[in-house]
């Protein structure tokens, strides 16, 4: 007999798409993907005319995409984290970015009190750092958002950001305001190596952020693709109520979304923190940029939001590098404006559209 996961997933897969609610407007609404495409080919050219004005030859624009790739892998993680929350549970988790700040805060400290040298310890720092940001998203879900699971989309959003707010408060509380340092994990020293590959610079902590992110995303496509627990969440993203008729344990499905969405935070902070410095509020401006890159993939899709993090990563690098580096925090804020102007009336219907 096939299980109530795979027999949810079946059924709900045949169903047919819905047509347009009664009342909708006729007008149609911009696309998502067209807007974001101008936006892209927008900067594109005037990257290129503002290279043009500095010299900048194939040789530089190479690397800064390259660079552009690292900080948007992390960026793809973070905006994973969101699309599988808000796939079970229509939850909108801005506690993200706080799971993605205790991922190398912990770290750092299980590594310091197993001694601080050794490819042992920051490896078993690390996995403990990430088991227990899970715990943590794990309490989080539990604790302040299964009890207001009949509450209003809204008030669950703000939950989340009281949620935020209250771990970074308790960050500053337990490591201050101070910035921490990660060895890398090529040198197990604070002064990494570089590479050079086909006259581009990389930093070698760039490959692990590559490869763990790879191994991170394509990890999650085989838990979704190939378990029966995986296709349970799968049969609760599509229809939440079928998936309960069917036997599926709603509110199991959504705790391991939290679980999850905490794994592959922690896991983004973690292989990013030796090439930055880790403080306690350095999860505003990741999880603000990982949720840009979760509505530019459509909330939905976790190849969605994985190319989102790369789109907004490599832009935000192209522009800092014929410009000044500040300005490259304008993208993701640009970016959100674009995309919630073509669906005005909000995302918060985009799973059941």
């Amino acid at each position: 007999m096939r299980s109530a996961a795979e027999s949810a997933t079946t059924e709900l897969g045949s169903q047919t798409v819905r047509g347009p609610r009664a009342g909708a407007p006729a007008a149609r609404r911009a696309s998502p993907a067209a807007l974001l495409a101008g936006a892209c080919l927008l900067v594109l050219a005037g990257v290129w005319l503002l290279g043009r004005r500095l010299g900048y030859g194939p040789g530089e624009y190479l690397q800064l995409l390259v660079d552009g790739t690292v900080t948007g892998s992390v960026y793809a993680l973070v905006a994973v984290g969101f699309v599988v929350v808000y796939r079970v549970t229509g939850v909108i988790n801005f506690a993200q970015g706080a799971f993605v700040m205790l991922g190398p805060m912990l770290a750092i400290t299980f590594f310091h009190r197993l001694g601080g040298t050794g490819a042992g310890a920051l490896l078993a720092a690390a996995v403990g750092a990430v088991l227990a940001v899970s715990l943590v998203a794990t309490g989080v879900y539990r604790l302040t958002l299964h009890p207001a699971r009949t509450a209003s989309p809204l008030t669950r959003i703000i939950i989340t950001v009281g949620v935020y707010i209250a771990l970074q408060g308790l960050a500053l509380r337990v490591w201050g305001p101070r910035p921490y340092v990660m060895p890398a994990f090529t040198t197990l020293q604070m002064a990494d190596r570089f590479v050079e590959l086909g006259g581009v610079t990389l930093q070698a902590q760039s490959l692990w952020v590559w490869g763990v992110g790879l191994l991170t995303v394509a990890g999650l496509a085989l838990f979704f693709e190939r378990t029966v627990v995986g296709k349970a969440m799968r049969a609760c993203a599509v229809n939440r109520t079928a998936a309960r008729l069917m036997g599926i344990r709603v509110d199991d499905m959504a705790t391991l979304a939290f679980a999850l969405a905490g794994l592959v935070g922690a896991v983004g902070g973690i292989v990013l923190a030796p090439s930055t410095r880790p403080t306690y509020d350095m999860g505003l401006e990741l999880g603000l940029k990982g949720f840009v890159a979760a509505i530019a993939g459509g909330l939905v899709s976790v190849p969605g939001a994985v190319a989102g993090g790369l789109v907004l990563g490599v832009l935000e690098s192209l522009w800092a590098g014929v410009t000044v580096a500040g300005f490259k925090d304008l993208f993701a804020f640009v970016m959100l404006i674009l995309l919630l102007l073509a669906r005005p009336r909000g995302w918060l219907e985009a799973g059941q559209e």
